[in-house]
């Protein structure tokens, strides 16, 4: 069973035609990027996976039960978890007090969203567990405000996968991220759990080289080409449209 699959999936905005019959597979463990210049559509195609936008055409598949139709809170409590340009942590908070309110959620605890979560043993361990895991043990009891930028987009990936996802989705997760603290986000992303599907969003050509074991190249809402690693670095058409020629792949 896939992971996650979409089928013909196109949006248009009245003339406008955003994306177009786009077809993706990622197998679980995927470990794949999606890439392409400004304006190519990403952003909305990745809207169309989450919920956010409704396709125009086609169908949204996770693990094989279509969820073109459903709400996207209803697409998290199925296993897709995504992480934003722009973080939305609690900053008044520890770090582990963050990660046991997406347990909580992930429980259905919503309704006690600020009481306890540090009195939760349960929680606060598990907490500890997932930040152990990805060698953030550290961060645990530093409250989000007092942490660097880079190590704010650290936390939100471990805030997604505290809700066990069967899908992730990062959304350019160096983006903002000074070059110095890059390296502790490639050992996280390194430490990802091998049966999560993974789909990045990423300009940074070093990250997409360094991850992704496939890639796929949206240009003007469709895509032009898809492929390993090696096959899409050594595309004539993917350096002409994208990389450039000079472009160091």
């Amino acid at each position: 069973m896939t992971a996650l699959e979409l089928r013909g999936l196109s949006k248009q905005f009245g003339e406008l035609q955003v994306t177009r019959d786009v077809n993706l597979v990622l197998q679980p463990g995927a470990r794949h990027a999606l890439i392409g210049p400004n304006g190519a559509g990403k952003s909305t195609l990745v809207h169309q996976i989450t919920g956010l936008l409704k396709p125009s055409k086609g169908q949204v598949f996770l693990e094989g039960k279509d969820v073109t139709n459903l709400a996207p809170e209803k697409r998290v409590k199925l296993g897709l978890a995504r992480t934003f340009q722009i973080n939305s942590l609690f900053n008044r908070l520890s770090v582990g007090e963050n990660i046991g309110l997406a347990l909580q959620a992930r429980e259905g605890l919503d309704s006690r969203l600020f009481r306890g979560v540090a009195q939760s043993s349960a929680l606060m361990d598990e907490a500890a567990e997932l930040l152990r895991s990805l060698g953030l043990l550290d961060l645990a009891g530093r409250s989000v405000i007092s942490l660097a930028y880079g190590q704010r987009r650290l936390i939100e990936i471990a805030l997604a996968l505290a809700l066990k996802p069967k899908v992730l989705l990062l959304d350019e997760p160096v983006a903002g991220v000074p070059s110095t603290e890059g390296h502790r986000l490639f050992d996280l992303l390194e430490r990802l759990p091998d049966n999560v599907a993974t789909l990045v969003i990423e300009h940074d050509m070093e990250l997409v080289f360094r991850f992704a074991r496939r890639i796929t190249v949206l240009v003007e809402g469709a895509v032009l080409v898809e492929g390993d690693v090696n096959d899409v670095r050594t595309d004539p058409r993917v350096r002409a449209v994208y990389l450039g020629e000079r472009s160091h792949v």
